[in-house]
């Protein structure tokens, strides 16, 4: 699986629901999953983004699918980071 770091920001109408967040959260966790995708850890945060969540997809096109369906929701607009584990890295620095 790959791993994803996603910076979240409340919208206009996010924030003014903000008391249903945590619902919202859950609700998300379920979709993901449905779509293949497994949400680990979610952190609401101060500073420049409202909320920071680590993912687990099998593929960016996974994710790309889970994102775009939670955005179309309106509560929140995101950037995702593609995100390499130990492991990984050291498949990467082997090729150079």
């Amino acid at each position: 699986m790959a791993h994803y770091a996603v910076l979240a920001s409340f919208t206009d109408q996010g924030i003014r629901a903000v008391k249903d967040t945590t619902k919202r959260a859950k609700a998300f966790r379920e979709m993901a999953k449905g779509l293949g995708a497994q949400v680990k850890e979610i952190y609401w945060t101060l500073g420049s983004y409202d909320v920071v969540l680590t993912v687990e997809a099998p593929n960016d096109e996974t994710i790309a699918a889970v994102l775009a369906k939670a955005g179309s929701l309106g509560n929140l607009k995101s950037q995702t980071l593609r995100a390499f584990d130990e492991k990984e890295m050291d498949q990467i620095l082997a090729k150079i």
